[in-house]
């Protein structure tokens, strides 16, 4: 079974389960023939659906160029990929943990040097085509999401990834078997780049989709809004989104949307209760996964919202 390769603050994994029992009912009879996730992450959802269920037709997509990139090296250049990541394992974990650091920052600083500059169209996509230089750069992400600290993809106002290195005794830099399974997966899935809005043609009756965006942040909390440069995704972007998700109601699809429970440090807080007043929204145990301070991970309650019962 092809899992998601890369780790990703928020992920979805944890949450499978009650995902899983919440899904429409027609996703499992295959009534539901296309599946669009366009926040897509680390794609944890996408890998459970893609593999279980009678799905015909899949649309992901994200408005990280890297994780875009990466994504679509994988299904179309896999050879290549495997080539980079291995060069880099192979420089790596030979060394000792100063020697690690030197390597992790060298490629870091590359990894920076070379970010692309990027260009959307009115629709949100990306003005770029694949290049052959896509396998280094997408070997690169994967090499820094496994060897950083904790796992975390961050950038800061410059759009420069600025997590510093892990300690770890041998991350999987090159997991041969599982990028190919998940380049098996992707065989057929149509991969875009932009807004969340581009799937606004996609989202037809007969379609189901998922809305993972960045969480708005609870107070006295640490803060992951901002996974991609130069945006940051506030309350006004939320009431955007919730907007979004009423018009894609309105389409005729099947939605369901993820995000923080505010009542969690303030029970009068009615954000996201009066955003999706309309529809039904579930609070769902979760345990916070990425954190600096340990004392801080434990069970909290995150929120389901679904178009539909």
């Amino acid at each position: 079974m092809a899992r998601p390769f890369l780790k990703w603050a928020g992920g979805k994994r944890q949450l499978m389960a009650v995902i899983d029992r919440l899904l429409p009912e027609s996703v499992r009879t295959g009534e539901v023939t296309r599946y669009i996730e366009p926040m897509v992450g680390g794609g944890a959802v996408f890998f459970h659906l893609v593999q279980r269920y009678p799905i015909k037709e899949f649309f992901i997509s994200d408005y990280n160029w890297d994780l875009f990139v990466a994504f679509r090296v994988i299904k179309t250049r896999l050879p290549a990929l495997l080539n980079e990541l291995q060069a880099l394992a192979d420089g790596y974990l030979p060394l000792s943990h100063d020697d690690r650091a030197t390597f992790f920052y060298r490629i870091r600083d590359e990894y920076n040097r070379e970010r692309p500059g990027l260009k959307f169209t009115k629709r949100g996509r990306s003005r770029r085509r694949m290049q052959d230089a896509w396998a280094r750069r997408a070997a690169q992400t994967i090499f820094l999401n496994r060897t950083c600290f904790n796992g975390l993809y961050r950038v800061n106002s410059d759009g420069d990834f600025n997590v510093p290195h892990g300690r770890y005794a041998n991350p999987p830099i090159c997991d041969k078997e599982n990028l190919r399974a998940v380049s098996r997966v992707l065989t057929g899935v149509t991969i875009g780049c932009g807004s969340y809005e581009i799937c606004r043609e996609w989202a037809t009756p007969g379609s189901f989709i998922y809305f993972d965006p960045p969480y708005r942040p609870l107070p006295n909390t640490p803060s992951f809004t901002a996974y991609s440069a130069p945006s940051s995704f506030g309350d006004e972007d939320q009431r955007t989104l919730a907007r979004f998700f009423s018009e894609v109601t309105d389409a005729g699809a099947l939605a369901m949307l993820s995000n923080s429970d505010p009542k969690n440090t303030d029970p009068e807080d009615d954000f996201f209760d009066d955003l999706y007043s309309k529809f039904t929204i579930d609070r769902v145990q979760a345990n916070r996964a990425i954190n600096s301070n340990p004392d801080r991970r434990g069970a909290i309650t995150e929120l389901l919202v679904r178009n539909y019962s």
